[in-house]
């Protein structure tokens, strides 16, 4: 007998539904699958069999075919095991499969019959409901990470049996209905408030803007200056996450086998911090499934590089693509798989092996060592971050100063309202930031007095200053603009944006030659 079961199957972070066709028929037992099953999904025999008969099924003896549909895509992983349990069941007559036309099926198997979590089942669901699908069954252990998603039934499982005993119409599904999304705020993992950080009130403004306008930015400085610190109170001032933006960031996490332990959807904005030793394949993504790398699992939050210069070249040029375009394609021999990476780069340097170049301290460092160490960040990727900022040594005096700082939460407050502003601009372009705007859109949704744009020539001029420099000082102009609540960008506005691109000019010029 023949049965059909309807599962599913990842390929990135796009899912696909996969037909499980079980054929029981009389002949030499055995047992073949087809349809381009990796080594995990052959295995899924032995899983299976001791399943059954654990649970007190009959596993036929017979010769037993399974396809899996389409047979040109690679299936991946155990999460087949539960469709072909239940399709075994059934085209040997021992349940009853009428419901299983409405239902998908996800789930690995133990031995004894549990249901185990499985990876990327968020973005599957997704897809499923798109197609039209919106009966889920899936791992007890996986319903958190997809109990917020409406105009679905979900039927969360711990074992085998429960089921069989639905299909069997022994007992009702018991259904969970979609429960409402709530925002966590601030990670609570954020040790570090702004209020903590005395002096450096220039880095903490550019942090601001960074934040408020989703820009990319630097910081340079002497070892102890507070470039680390800054950059680790960062995720108390980002702005708020939206219910869309906590699913795109989810959808990834989950294909990388994130969120398998009974995790919810990630409501706080992701801030990795890989170090300097990762490979490429690590940062930008890849190994023998294309999986996620960091900059993917930093989309929609921060991506923070400590000592950027000790980073290997071929890690930091491969930003530059992904920087520009907000996404990454993994090619490897038999697949490719494009991944979401928009991202806020957050990057913290000495200024030289030693760190006291340019500093009160004496820098040991030879004008060779110097370029050679600043040599590592190429002009190209320097021009995409959009926010550099120079860091001192703090002064004695704003160690101990007994003044009120400033906390995180009076500068996300600003971070928010900047944000609110830039969303409403750009509703329909589908953007939620400034730094998402193309320089074809500057001249509609970046209004410039005359007064600010005369100083923007001049500066252009005398700066040198490439188109996407150009564009970047706009940008971060009209972020300025809006943290003012004003409509148009304005002299005092590009003024300030274009402090942030003189560090390039003190510390890189002539050292590309």
């Amino acid at each position: 007998m023949l049965s059909k079961v309807l599962s599913y199957g990842l390929n990135g972070i796009n899912g696909y539904p996969v037909l499980v066709e079980t054929d029981v028929y009389n002949g030499l037992p055995s047992y073949e699958i087809c349809g381009l099953p990796d080594a995990s999904v052959k295995e899924s025999k032995e899983r299976v069999r001791s399943a059954l008969k654990n649970s007190g099924y009959e596993y036929p003896a017979k010769k037993i075919t399974i396809n899996l549909a389409p047979a040109d895509q690679r299936k991946e992983g155990p999460i087949y095991d539960l469709a072909i349990a239940i399709g075994l069941l059934t085209a040997s007559e021992q349940i009853n499969g009428e419901l299983l036309k409405y239902m998908v099926l996800f789930g690995e198997l133990s031995l004894n019959g549990d249901i185990r979590p499985v990876a990327g089942l968020l973005p599957m669901v997704i897809d499923a409901k798109k197609r039209g699908y919106n009966f889920m069954v899936v791992p007890h252990a996986n319903l958190p990470e997809i109990k917020n998603i409406e105009g679905i039934k979900i039927l969360p499982l711990w074992h085998l049996t429960e089921l069989v005993a639905v299909l069997n119409k022994e007992q009702p599904p018991r259904l969970i209905s979609p429960q409402p999304w709530e925002y966590e705020g601030i990670p609570n993992d954020v040790s570090i408030d702004f209020s903590d950080i005395r002096g450096q009130e220039k880095a903490k403004r550019a942090m601001e803007i960074a934040a408020a306008g989703g820009h990319n930015i630097l910081l340079i400085g002497s070892p102890g200056s507070g470039k680390s610190m800054l950059a680790k109170a960062l995720p108390g001032i980002l702005p708020d996450f939206t219910f869309g933006e906590a699913l795109d960031v989810t959808q990834i996490h989950s294909a990388a086998g994130e969120t398998k332990q009974g995790r919810a959807l990630i409501s706080v904005r992701p801030f990795r911090s890989p170090h300097h030793t990762a490979s490429s394949a690590a940062i930008i993504g890849g190994g023998q499934k294309c999986l996620p790398g960091e900059i993917s699992l930093a989309h929609r939050g921060v991506l923070y590089f400590d000592e950027l210069p000790e980073f290997e070249r071929n890690v930091l040029e491969a930003l530059r693509q992904p920087l520009e375009d907000g996404v990454v394609s993994v090619s490897r021999a038999n697949n490719k798989v494009s991944y979401p990476a928009d991202f806020m780069f957050v990057c913290s340097m000495n200024p030289c092996p030693c760190g006291n170049y340019g500093s009160d301290a004496e820098c040991r460092c030879s004008p060779t060592q110097i370029g050679r160490y600043l040599s590592k960040i190429s002009g190209p990727l320097l021009d995409r971050l959009d926010i550099h900022v120079e860091m001192g040594r703090i002064q004695y005096g704003e160690l101990h100063g007994q003044g009120a700082q400033e906390t995180s939460s009076t500068v996300r407050q600003r971070v928010n309202r900047a944000r609110d502003v830039q969303r409403k601009r750009y509703g329909k372009l589908g953007k939620y930031c400034n730094a998402q705007l193309m320089s074809a859109q500057l001249k509609e949704y970046c209004p410039i007095h005359p007064a600010a744009e005369e100083l923007l020539k001049n500066a252009y001029e005398k700066m040198k200053m490439s188109a996407r420099s150009y564009t970047r000082v706009l940008l971060v102009a009209r972020t300025i603009a809006d943290l003012d609540g004003s409509a148009q960008v304005l002299a005092p506005h590009i003024a300030e944006s274009i402090q942030y691109r003189t560090l390039d000019r003190k510390y890189w010029a002539n050292r590309y030659d």
